[in-house]
């Protein structure tokens, strides 16, 4: 009887941790029996991390911490990675401690890593990102709190009357010619809004208002007028870059005069043979060379029209019968 009750017991607690087991399985406390990958990374700290806390890639969790080892310094963390998630993380991916919250549980975080990088295997390393604690935040932000509690301290009473005491002086010093500028500040203000002035007139009166819209309705006309001249400016710049195309290409009489060897040489030759020319005539030679330079030639034309004067001052005197006559006994 007593070891059927024993037996009984012993089913039971079985019974119950299989069962507790399998619920601990369902929710992810335990894995024990489900495939993965393990991996390490060093961490200088790894804070308040512990055995068992989750590792997580974009927010999902994807391991858990399975053993956390101090090695020369260096606190040396392995993870084991679902098989799931293994081809996830690659091995430029880098391991950074977080928290969740002021007092929320400490977790590993995958971050980065390229398409390009190989995917993690058995026993990888990650490089990691190391946090700044709690700890040092609180001290930062005590810095921080001691700094403004600095600066709320030295605008006392009396820095704040030290510091405003040259303005107030000034204001007393200054007081009348102050008045004076609020005055006429005030007297502009008033002529404005009544009207009066240029620029009250520009602004209460709407013929002016009316003209100023035209003159800027002109102006803008104008600006197109411009426009329109810059463009055919631009064409015509554009012609001018195709000219110089085909003077370059040597298309066109610019471009053979530019270009063919043959325009050149025939073009050096007439300078040559014009240059033999006026050095000819420079130098006498020939009927112009003569006609240049001898006087004599020069004298005798002279006579020549003096003669012909003469001879047109005495037909002129005479009448046409004689002038008839006298044409008669030469040719005949």
């Amino acid at each position: 009887m007593k070891s059927t009750l024993e037996t009984r017991l012993g089913l039971f607690f079985a019974l119950a941790l299989i069962v507790a087991f399998i619920i601990l399985e369902m929710i992810g406390a335990t894995d024990i029996f489900r495939p993965g990958c393990r991996i390490t990374a060093s961490f200088a700290t790894v804070q308040e991390l512990k055995k068992g806390d989750q590792v997580k890639l974009a927010g999902v969790q994807i391991g858990h911490v399975e053993r956390i080892d101090l090695l020369n310094g260096q606190a040396v963390v392995t993870m084991k990675i679902h098989r799931a998630y293994t081809n996830q993380v690659r091995t430029d991916s880098r391991a950074v401690v977080k928290f969740s919250g002021l007092m929320g549980q400490n977790f590993v975080a995958i971050e980065g890593g390229t398409t390009n990088a190989p995917v993690i295997t058995e026993n990888s390393s990650l490089s990691t990102v190391t946090q700044p604690d709690l700890g040092s935040l609180m001290a930062q932000l005590q810095d921080v709190a001691t700094d403004i509690r600095g600066m709320a301290n030295s605008f006392s009473p009396t820095n704040f009357s030290e510091l405003l005491g040259p303005l107030t002086d000034f204001i007393k010093r200054n007081s009348p010619v102050l008045t004076a500028a609020i005055s006429n500040l005030r007297s502009v203000s008033d002529k404005l809004a009544q009207g009066q002035g240029t620029v009250g007139r520009l602004l209460a009166e709407d013929s002016l208002y009316q003209s100023v819209s035209v003159t800027m309705s002109n102006f803008q006309s104008v600006s197109g007028s411009f426009t329109g001249l810059v463009h055919q400016a631009e064409v015509l710049l554009s012609k001018a870059n195709g000219l110089m195309d085909d003077v370059k290409a040597g298309r066109g009489t610019l471009g053979l005069l530019a270009t063919d060897e043959r325009f050149y040489r025939e073009a050096t030759g007439a300078l040559t043979n014009l240059h033999q020319i006026l050095g000819k005539i420079n130098q006498g030679q020939g009927s112009v060379g003569k006609l240049v330079n001898d006087e004599s030639f020069l004298k005798n034309a002279k006579m020549s029209l003096q003669k012909l004067d003469k001879a047109t001052d005495s037909l002129e005197d005479q009448g046409p019968l004689s002038v008839l006559g006298i044409a008669i006994n030469t040719l005949f």
